[in-house]
């Protein structure tokens, strides 16, 4: 599973840096929730955001195919979220807020 995760990090790392103007903002966190499932989100500047989900969601549904592809001969289940680095920060806030009140 480590050599799949890899693979597919390198790969959304070269598409996610192909199609972005602000490679240096770009972070890519992944998590697994779950045996054979793996979580990946891909956080960019808000610009970068609809550059790489393109007109209609269809580039974000292309890279998210070709990635599931690769992911299904190793019978993975793969989910990719794209966030703004906004919406990221904001994310977080929520979460150390829910923390405190637990």
């Amino acid at each position: 599973m480590q050599e799949a995760t890899a693979q597919i990090r390198d790969f959304l790392q070269f598409i996610a840096l192909s199609f972005i103007e602000h490679p240096d903002q770009a972070q890519l966190r992944v998590g697994q929730p779950e045996e054979g499932h793996l979580s990946f989100r891909l956080i960019l500047a808000h610009e970068d955001v609809a550059q790489l989900i393109g007109r209609n969601g269809f580039t974000a549904s292309a890279i998210r195919n070709v990635v599931n592809s690769v992911a299904t001969r190793d019978n993975i289940k793969v989910t990719l979220r794209i966030h703004s680095v906004e919406e990221e920060q904001q994310r977080m806030a929520e979460l150390e807020a829910k923390e405190m009140i637990e």
